[in-house]
């Protein structure tokens, strides 16, 4: 076992993932909660775009974690952190996904909280309300397609495409051929190209606005 460093949160803070699981390994929380903090946002987005659900998604989002802090110690580095993390989000993001029944959040819905149901407050932008609509249905509608898509054919396009990551990278966390990458993207590129298409046909003011 290496000799433990204590460092405060700034230093925790400076560290490279490399860094902070070595940490982790031999025991150091604060290191994991770094490591955390770091990517919880992420892997929020990942599971909510995956699920579908924000319920789901905040349950695949503790579990990613609880897995990953039981698992770091077996952690060899063959592969970057955050790409170890993502895969076991993906996956256990799919499971849910399977298991549980589409849903589609509206944005009429109340938030449910440890207090109870409180409904959205969405603030007065100064946008016109023809436009706020407009770009609110498209929106909406191209949410309905990405929920369309496979469980791996969101993830492809999430990691791409909002996260950012790179063709390998996303080949690597889902554990498919580059090829296969390349292919499922541009399946999906096509089924949003269609919708907004679709859209544009049905409300030719929509293309005007987007």
């Amino acid at each position: 076992m290496r000799e433990r460093k204590c460092l405060n949160l700034t230093e925790l803070q400076t560290l490279a993932d490399p860094e902070l699981v070595g940490l982790a390994q031999d025991g150091d929380s604060e290191a994991f909660g770094e490591l955390v903090n770091r990517y919880q946002n992420k892997i929020y987005r990942l599971a909510r775009r995956v699920t579908d659900n924000q319920e789901d998604a905040e349950d695949v989002l503790q579990e990613s974690f609880v897995r990953a802090f039981r698992a770091i110690g077996g952690f060899k580095g063959a592969s970057k952190f955050s790409t170890w993390l993502y895969r076991i989000t993906v996956n256990l993001a799919a499971m849910k996904r399977r298991a549980q029944r589409y849903h589609i959040e509206s944005l009429d819905e109340p938030i449910t909280t440890k207090d109870g149901e409180i409904n959205r407050d969405i603030r007065d932008t100064g946008i016109d309300p023809l436009e706020a609509l407009i770009a609110k249905e498209i929106r909406e509608s191209l949410d309905r397609a990405i929920s369309d898509l496979s469980p791996t054919n969101k993830a492809v396009f999430v990691l791409r495409h909002i996260e950012g990551l790179s063709t390998e990278e996303t080949r690597e966390i889902l554990n498919i051929s580059i090829p296969a990458v390349k292919s499922r993207l541009h399946r999906t590129r096509l089924v949003l190209q269609e919708r907004l298409m679709s859209l544009a046909q049905e409300q030719p003011e929509a293309v005007c606005l987007a």
